[in-house]
Parts: structure tokens; C-alpha cells; sequence
């Protein structure tokens, strides 16, 4: 076999494509495609056929998972400029909207106009416990956790919440606890956003 085919043909480009290729092969790499213009042209096509795999099987994140990460960076930043880490208080049936009042009157605690369908800022973070106010302009995408407990406060508006085959509709004031391994989703039915207080609690 001809020397730059078996070069080609060895695996070598893949793994150097991928960027696991040894810092040895890296180099003997980009020899042969220095020297030899169909081991350049191989690593082009390789490229391509890697980024157009990457495209058609990429998964879209979830709308909440998109929200929590932005929500975070923003908790982060908060206390990167000053503000103390705080430990709301644990949700449970008994909870009431008065629990979070110093939270939800701070002057950030708002919905900005330019929100797009789900907008949270976190208000606690523990190893074991994130508190958030959330707000849900129509729905939120179905999930399902088994490493942690999902609760909420409904604090303005209403929505139904969809827990695995039970419809359950909830107002400001009302409870809710996700069982674990449970799909689930909320669909808004007020004419103003469904806000409320998230937690997610650890499984211990």
C-alpha cells in the first residue's frame, strides 16, 4: 500500500481532527499534510463530516436548563460585586407567601420587559438547596428529576401543572412538590405570568 494512503488510512487524522491525537502523531500530522496535499484535503473532509454529524445529532437544551444557567451566572456575579449568600427558608405545604417577602420586595426582584418565556433569579443557594423566583409566560418544557426534589409557592397567576398522568390546577398561595422520576410541566392559565418561588432540594 502506498505510504500516504496507509497514513491516511490508519485512523491518525481522526483521532488528530478530534484533538486526541498525541502531541507526537499532532506533529507527524501536520508533516504529511504539509507534504502531501490529499492528506490536507483528507483532514478538510474529515472536518466536515465531524461538524455535519455534530449539526444532526445535536440536542436542543431545555428552556429551563437555559434559564438556571443564566440565573446563576447572574447569582454569581451578584456576589462577586458584594451581596451576602442567604438560605431562604426550606419550602413545604405549609409555606406562605409572607416566608419570602424580604426576597421578593428587593428591588431586582422584577420581570424585565425584554424576558423571554421563563425568567428565574436565584434568591438562596446551598449545597443542597437552590431558591429561585421564577416566571412562566405560557409553559415550560416536560422533565423529569431523580436526583432532586422539585417545589413551588405560586405567588401571582395561575397554571396547570401536568404531574406524570394527574392535571393539577394551582393559584397564588398554592403548594406543589414534584415526586421524584415523574414527568412534568406547567402550562400557564392567567393572562400575567405564573410567578412563583422554585427550590430543588438534594435527594439526601
Amino acid at each position: 500500500m502506498n505510504p500516504v494512503t496507509e497514513f491516511i488510512a490508519s485512523g491518525i487524522l481522526e483521532l488528530y481532527v478530534m484533538g486526541a491525537a498525541s502531541p507526537e502523531d499532532v506533529l507527524a500530522v501536520e508533516k504529511m499534510a504539509a507534504a502531501h496535499p490529499e492528506v490536507k484535503q483528507e483532514i478538510e473532509q474529515i472536518s466536515l463530516a465531524m461538524e455535519h454529524y455534530a449539526q444532526t445529532h445535536a440536542v436542543k437544551p431545555r428552556a429551563t436548563v437555559k434559564t438556571l444557567v443564566m440565573a446563576t451566572i447572574d447569582y454569581l456575579e451578584r456576589m462577586k460585586h458584594g451581596e451576602l449568600p442567604e438560605s431562604p427558608p426550606v419550602l413545604t405545604p405549609a409555606s406562605c407567601v409572607s416566608d419570602y417577602e424580604k426576597w421578593l420586595h428587593h428591588p431586582d426582584a422584577m420581570l424585565p420587559d425584554d424576558a423571554e418565556g421563563i425568567y428565574a433569579r436565584i434568591i438562596g443557594y446551598t449545597p443542597t438547596a437552590t431558591t429561585a423566583i421564577i416566571w412562566i409566560r405560557e409553559m415550560t418544557e416536560p422533565e423529569m428529576h431523580h436526583d432532586e426534589y422539585e417545589r413551588f409557592l405560586i405567588l401571582e397567576g395561575t397554571c396547570n401543572f401536568k404531574s406524570g398522568e394527574q392535571m393539577h390546577p394551582l393559584q397564588a398561595g398554592d403548594f406543589f412538590s414534584v415526586p421524584l422520576h415523574t414527568p412534568h410541566f406547567v402550562e400557564v392559565t392567567s393572562d400575567i405570568p405564573c410567578k412563583a418561588i422554585l427550590q430543588r432540594l438534594s435527594v439526601e
